[in-house]
């Protein structure tokens, strides 16, 4: 048998950073995101031989150890040996006879759609799949969040995980110990095509270590800096803009909601925008797009532009000028996915 899964990646329409602690303990934060269909995948390959086998096909790496926890943090594929040794902890320890796991995702890592927990997301699923692992949706995603910030002390923020593990769009609100309630939102079919034709996705052919950034933006929570804690506060009630504008179906302010929060967000700390990234902004906002964010913690990766009426074509013109890639993608109703074959 083959066990196999799939978690969409996202975009995160408002709010980003205010999911992230110790913000979203004392102030309580909210995001609204979409998962879009670029995956992250996982299959699972019971062996006899004794050996685990990591094959990173995106990445191109290709790891073996034997079937002894847990596994070694070492640096190599750390994500996935994670998932495996918080598994044979709380599970009851996993199958001596090995297996092969394979991953894949459809984005590079650091590109600001949430790579990295979605694939953690995807694994479990793949794992909760062979072993009949009782994961409802909360948990699963309560889950990869606690192995990635926890486990593996890598920094960052809550939404990634429950975007991967319930799918669609949501309102998501964050508060102390750990709580998180996701708000699936019922926007008509019309209004979300709308939204997919004007939305353009851009990669910039950059990546960034979204950690460092997170961390100060963490630090400056802790040291009470009024001008970044003030500006969490504008791009959560983005995030209540934002979902207001969906919800009622007025499209085209969502240009302008993007644009207050991407002034908001670069407050946040250092290192969220940069000369070439500035230089892409105005020329898209030249060419007609109303507004527009950079994806994830900033600093690279991904952009996303609202180019209302028809202005895409403009807009598109002139971000192939710098040499990126216009990502082509649909909205996705549905999260984490598993099947056996």
């Amino acid at each position: 048998m083959i066990y196999r899964s799939k978690a969409p990646l996202r975009i995160g329409l408002a709010g980003g950073g205010t999911d992230v602690s110790p913000y979203s303990d004392l102030y309580g934060g909210a995001i609204l995101n979409a998962t879009i269909s670029l995956y992250a995948r996982a299959s699972i390959e019971p062996l006899t031989d004794g050996k685990i086998v990591f094959e990173s096909a995106d990445r191109r790496e290709q790891l073996s150890y034997d079937a002894v926890y847990p596994l070694p943090l070492d640096g190599k594929l750390d994500i996935l040996k994670g998932v495996i040794n918080r598994i044979h902890k709380d599970y009851g320890g996993l199958p001596s006879c090995g297996f092969r796991l394979t991953t894949y995702v459809d984005a590079p890592p650091g590109s600001g759609l949430g790579t990295s927990s979605t694939l953690v997301v995807a694994v479990l699923g793949a794992f909760a799949e062979w072993l009949k692992l009782p994961l409802g949706e909360y948990d699963m995603a309560h889950l990869a969040y606690s192995i990635e910030r926890e486990d593996l002390q890598q920094a960052g923020g809550k939404q990634d995980q429950y975007a991967a593990t319930f799918g669609g769009v949501n309102f998501m609100e964050f508060y102390g110990g750990d709580k998180v309630i996701v708000n699936p939102l019922r926007i008509k079919e019309v209004h979300l095509h709308e939204l997919e034709n004007n939305l353009v996705l851009f990669y910039t052919s950059t990546s960034r270590l979204s950690s460092t950034i997170i961390s100060e933006q963490q630090k400056n929570v802790t040291d009470k800096k009024d001008d970044s804690i003030a500006a969490m506060h504008h791009l959560k009630e983005q995030a209540v803009m934002m979902k207001e504008a969906l919800l009622r179906g007025t499209i085209d302010k969502i240009g302008d909601i993007l644009n207050y929060g991407f002034e908001y967000k670069k407050q946040m700390a250092k290192g969220i925008t940069n000369p070439q990234l500035d230089e892409i902004y105005e020329a898209a906002r030249k060419a007609g797009a109303s507004g527009g964010k950079i994806s994830g913690a900033g600093g690279g990766g991904f952009m996303i532009f609202y180019c209302p009426k028809n202005t895409r074509f403009k807009v598109v013109d002139a971000l192939n000028s710098f040499g990126g890639d216009v990502k082509r993608y649909t909205f996705t109703h549905h999260g984490i996915q598993t099947w056996s074959i």
